[in-house]
């Protein structure tokens, strides 16, 4: 356990580091990729030229300092980060150069602010904090490989099947090279890509949700198609997916990770997702309704309009084979065809009162996914109608994506 003082130091300088995170994460990741490069294999390149990486690290930094005496009060963090951790393979023997980094960073950016008493406290707390996280990453390794059809690393699954399901969504069946047993996953989590792209001079590393409910001989993701401009971040790793990746072709996964699960609760239950935001949801909600016939199910799904509605004819044989289901779709931007589906179909966007229509009572369990914006817009509404936070559930692969807090 920290000192007293080094509780005292940390709690009343980590409102500094908050106010000055974003340089601090800025200096941290051109100091730690000057000293190991082929972090770059590592880390999102994406979030990193947009800046989204670096303001997180900023964030998680002051939380950690904040929070120093009960981590459990920033759990739901923690355990979402070390998933991803697992699911991209950062090791124990990675934290020491990151925690030097870190600290170099704070005193380039605080200057003589950060005093040696300043940064041994931190540099205690930094170690406190990281045996927490490789605890729980290790933990996790090893029920990885535990698990029956369970891998370390990488592993190579050959693309079965590549199916378009909308104007800009391409579902990916996929099934081991090695023809070996597959690991089991819940509703919700994720595989990891390791894509190794002509042209490019690192790999990337992306995290696809599992679109389908667990049980079959094969896992499917399915992907957006991002800006189609190769000098974008955005695009390079869908636009591969999309453009160059056939049926027959081989691609690298991580086992499946991830926090973002179902629970099996017999309340009410409510699914919210805007856009590619609908793939974690698919996979809950095809679980559900076969393995919780009796539970109360409402799917609310945002789009464009159905040349942009990826499973359109899936959710509609879906609602009417489960009379335990009820789909709501909203489209912002509706076609002539679409306005005749009205019975199916919302014109415009999720709103409060479509909200508090089906969102029967308090022990309602909601489940989001979409863009940061969409579900900040849906957190705060849930906010006013009384829904409690430990009853929201949410999955961004954005490291921004806290939500705020309660």
């Amino acid at each position: 356990m920290l000192e007293e003082k080094t509780i005292l130091i940390v709690q009343s300088t980590a409102p500094i580091l908050k106010e000055h995170s974003k340089e601090i994460g800025l200096r941290f990741y051109k100091l730690l990729f000057e000293k190991a490069p082929d972090l770059y294999n590592i880390f999102n390149q994406t979030n990193q030229k947009r800046g989204i990486q670096q303001e997180a690290l900023g964030y998680s930094v002051y939380a950690a300092g904040e929070y120093i005496t009960n981590l459990d009060a920033i759990k739901p963090v923690i355990e979402r980060i070390s998933q991803k951790h697992r699911a991209i393979g950062i090791k124990a023997e990675q934290y020491p150069v990151v925690g030097e980094t870190l600290l170099q960073a704070v005193k380039d950016v605080l200057g003589d602010a950060a005093t040696d008493e300043i940064i041994n406290a931190w540099e205690k707390a930094y170690s406190y904090i990281s045996d927490a996280f490789i605890s729980l990453e290790e933990k996790l390794y090893e029920e990885t490989k535990k698990q029956a059809g369970g891998w370390e690393g990488y592993k190579d699954f050959y693309v079965e099947k590549k199916i378009k399901e909308s104007e800009d969504v391409t579902s990916y069946y996929l099934k081991p090279k090695d023809g070996k047993e597959m690991a089991i996953y819940k509703p919700g989590q994720y595989l990891t890509l390791k894509a190794t792209i002509p042209g490019e001079k690192y790999t990337h590393i992306r995290h696809y949700s599992i679109s389908e409910a667990p049980g079959k001989d094969y896992y499917r993701i399915s992907v957006k198609r991002e800006d189609d401009d190769r000098s974008t971040p955005e695009g390079i790793v869908s636009n591969y997916l999309h453009n160059e990746i056939k049926e027959g072709d081989t691609l690298l996964f991580s086992a499946p990770a991830g926090d973002f699960v179902l629970d099996t609760k017999d309340n009410s239950l409510v699914l919210v997702s805007g856009g590619i935001g609908i793939t974690p949801i698919l996979s809950m909600l095809n679980s559900v309704v076969s393995e919780q016939p009796n539970r109360e199910v409402t799917l609310i799904y945002a789009t464009k309009n159905s040349k942009y509605h990826p499973f359109k004819e899936h959710l509609k044989q879906l609602e009417k084979r489960h009379t335990n289901l009820k789909t709501l779709v909203c489209y912002d931007s509706p076609t002539t065809e679409d306005k005749q589906g009205l019975d199916f179909y919302l014109k415009g966007y999720v709103n409060q009162d479509l909200l508090n229509s089906v969102v029967k009572n308090k022990d309602t369990e909601v489940y989001l996914c979409g863009s940061v914006p969409f579900m900040e817009a849906i957190v705060s509404i849930l906010d006013k109608i009384g829904v409690p936070r430990s009853y929201i559930h949410f999955e961004s692969f954005s490291p921004l994506a806290i939500l705020g807090e309660e």
